[in-house]
């Protein structure tokens, strides 16, 4: 074979490590914990800018005063870059494409490089938005997550994926970085809404729909004590449903999603579809509630998944606070085109996960849209049922 037309394949993967913490007062008691995330560069003390959600600094006024007595308690170990800076929380900092070169112009006037650290206290969102600011930075600062909300810590805080919204489409653009350490504080918890406190389970019932019927179980015995906020029923709920995404990120051979199949979207079809139409007025949280509960229906229509357990899911989510409905849900004609955008959100062929069983997944090509049309007419109709019931109780 001549050399022109010669080749060379070589197979080589990359060596990383994925911290998860988990803590009950960070900035209190458990102030160590953070401390020994922070490397030092040879001689150099780490550097760390901190960025804050706004909706949190506003619910947690102390908060910046307690990250400044921390950082002058240990001057001697880590040097605390300029102020700390806030953003936007919620869709609205994900919205915006401008307010990531801010994010830019800011890492880019401290000079941080590449073994400084990104502290980033928030939801998903704003852990997404300035993951990717981090993640394109010198082509990669180290990272440090405190996930702030229930749905982040059970779920996106441990994903290596950051990204912001562009072309009316979810996580349109962005990249693939592995955070240095992800801290799930149990204290970040305690002044979120009710409203977001409990959309961020949806995604622990899928991921136990996925791989673990007995975390199911838990989830629906203790449905109503979790929607309560009891931290006896909610901490181990949290970490398993982390500890079940990490397991799936670092164990099953497709951390950037290279592979056709997602199973971690389970449901995710629609509920991404659902979010751009309500112009973001439904969290993610809610969303997937909704597009767990009508692929969990489809399953049981096509894949033979037992009825009796797709009403099981379908309480479930029910109490733990989460509606299974929403205007946008009726808009099928437009709500189906998700399947499309999924696809190309996927790339090659369409791929979705669909159950046979609890804790055992299949992957499939096709839709059969008169069932999956029968399934959200299913859906819409229980929560109907359930306000009925509710009324007349």
């Amino acid at each position: 074979m001549s050399q022109q037309n010669s080749a060379i394949d070589i197979d080589f993967h990359v060596p990383c490590v994925h911290r998860l913490r988990f803590t009950k007062d960070l900035f209190g008691k458990d102030q160590a914990v953070l401390l020994d995330l922070l490397e030092s560069s040879g001689d150099q003390q780490p550097r760390v800018q901190v960025w804050v959600d706004e909706q949190v600094a506003k619910a947690q006024p102390d908060l910046s005063m307690r990250i400044r007595t921390f950082a002058s308690r240990y001057s001697d170990q880590f040097e605390l870059i300029g102020k700390i800076q806030t953003c936007p929380g919620g869709e609205a900092v994900k919205n915006d494409i401008h307010i990531i070169e801010r994010m830019l112009k800011v890492i880019n006037a401290a000079d941080l490089d590449r073994r400084s650290y990104i502290v980033v206290i928030g939801g998903g969102a704003v852990l997404d938005a300035v993951g990717f600011a981090a993640a394109i930075a010198h082509r990669g600062i180290r990272l440090i997550r405190i996930p702030t909300t229930t749905l982040a810590q059970a779920d996106s805080g441990v994903g290596v994926k950051n990204s912001v919204n562009l072309f009316a489409k979810k996580n349109w653009v962005g990249t693939f970085h592995v955070p240095w350490a992800v801290i799930n504080d149990e204290e970040m918890l305690l002044t979120l809404p009710d409203r977001d406190f409990r959309n961020g389970f949806s995604e622990a019932v899928k991921v136990s729909l996925l791989k673990d019927r007995e975390e199911f179980e838990r989830i629906e015995q203790n449905a109503k004590e979790i929607r309560d906020r009891n931290m006896d029923a909610v901490r181990p709920v949290i970490r398993r449903s982390a500890q079940l995404h990490l397991e799936h990120i670092t164990q099953e051979g497709d951390p950037f999603e290279a592979l056709e199949a997602r199973p971690l979207d389970y449901g995710h079809w629609s509920a991404h579809k659902l979010e751009p139409m309500t112009n973001f007025e439904l969290r993610h949280g809610e969303a997937v509630a909704i597009g767990v509960a009508v692929d969990t229906v489809y399953s049981s229509l096509v894949y033979g998944f037992p009825k009796g357990d797709a009403e099981r899911v379908l309480h479930c989510l029910h109490n733990l606070g989460l509606s299974l409905d929403h205007p946008a849900l009726h808009e099928t004609e437009e709500l189906m085109k998700g399947l499309e955008e999924f696809r190309q959100h996927l790339g090659g062929r369409l791929t979705l996960t669909m159950l046979p069983e609890i804790g055992r997944k299949i992957n499939v090509h096709e839709v059969d849209d008169v069932k999956m049309l029968q399934a959200i007419e299913h859906v819409a109709n229980f929560m109907s049922t359930a306000a009925k019931k509710k009324s007349e109780g």
